[in-house]
């Protein structure tokens, strides 16, 4: 049995940024994946992670952006918590090494481009590979870390649980974990387990998301007896490289913010600019592109 401070599961961003700051507190943490480091949603991601650094750019304006985008179904005290700690978010990355692309012409000395859904240029990057440059940054910082220890091709199973073991309160005791290298199941007891284990995207058929994206940590927590909402948003990019035999390709957000226009075949216009989207209810949206169609 392997014993740990804090269980880490997961290796996106939000799972080995956790794991750095709680070993740098002197804490002692795994970290499982299911495959190797490197294959996460987050290391899918290109375009590049909107930040309010510019100061012509507003917190407000960053925030009306996002509320317009999500159609009325934002929470917005999450968005707002969000995008006022993006910066100190940004500068964590520096921080730890990671080198967005420079622009000696702009007041940040940063380049920022615009996305899909922004009104302002807010988007740091690292060329068009935002997501590899970020996680193989924290990937070397997890490595060389003393108090982190990695577990890769480990599929988690199962959470281990007070009521599950026979005792009276329902307490998170750590995990049991497939060890797909030599066909194993081990125990791992921890203090604090922490999933972080992304979506479900991979459930569907056609999806930019990676293989690794099936939703087990969901699985595990509702069977643990945690709440499970807002299951019915799933996110699809509306643009990719589509093939019936081969994977589907993400094409960068960035086409888009840059000015590129997406039409279904009829002409119309499916990815409306915010401004005419703030005008209209999502089932507007919806009604409205079925009468194109028809």
């Amino acid at each position: 049995m392997y014993q740990f401070n804090t269980l880490v599961i997961g290796s996106g961003l939000a799972g080995l940024s956790l794991a750095i700051e709680l070993a740098n507190c002197g804490q002692k943490v795994a970290v499982l994946t299911k495959k190797e480091l490197s294959e996460c949603n987050s290391y899918y991601a290109q375009g590049g992670i909107a930040a309010v650094i510019d100061n012509n750019d507003s917190i407000e304006g960053h925030i009306k952006d996002t509320l317009v985008a999500g159609a009325g179904l934002c929470d917005a005290k999450a968005v707002r918590y969000i995008i006022e700690n993006s910066a100190n978010a940004i500068n964590w990355l520096i921080a730890m090494g990671v080198k967005f692309d420079l622009d000696d012409d702009t007041s940040t000395g940063y380049h920022l481009t615009q996305e899909g859904g922004h009104n302002f240029r807010r988007i740091l990057h690292v060329a068009d590979a935002t997501g590899a440059a970020v996680i193989n940054t924290l990937i070397q910082k997890v490595k060389r870390h003393p108090n982190i220890q990695v577990f890769e091709n480990f599929v988690a199973i199962d959470l281990i649980t007070g009521y599950k073991i026979g005792l009276a309160d329902n307490q998170c005791y750590g995990l049991y974990a497939l060890n797909r290298n030599i066909g194993q199941i081990l125990t791992f007891a921890a203090t604090n387990t922490v999933l972080a284990t992304g979506g479900a995207g991979k459930v569907y058929l056609y999806t930019t998301n990676p293989d690794i994206a099936t939703g087990d940590g969901i699985a595990m927590a509702y069977r643990a007896g945690c709440r499970v909402a807002n299951m019915e948003f799933m996110q699809f990019h509306p643009t990719c490289l589509y093939h019936a035999n081969a994977k589907s390709f993400l094409i960068s957000e960035a086409v888009r913010g840059e000015g590129g226009i997406l039409k279904l075949p009829n002409g119309y216009r499916f990815m409306q600019d915010h401004d005419e989207r703030l005008e209209l209810a999502p089932r507007d949206i919806v009604a409205k592109a079925i009468d194109y169609e028809m």
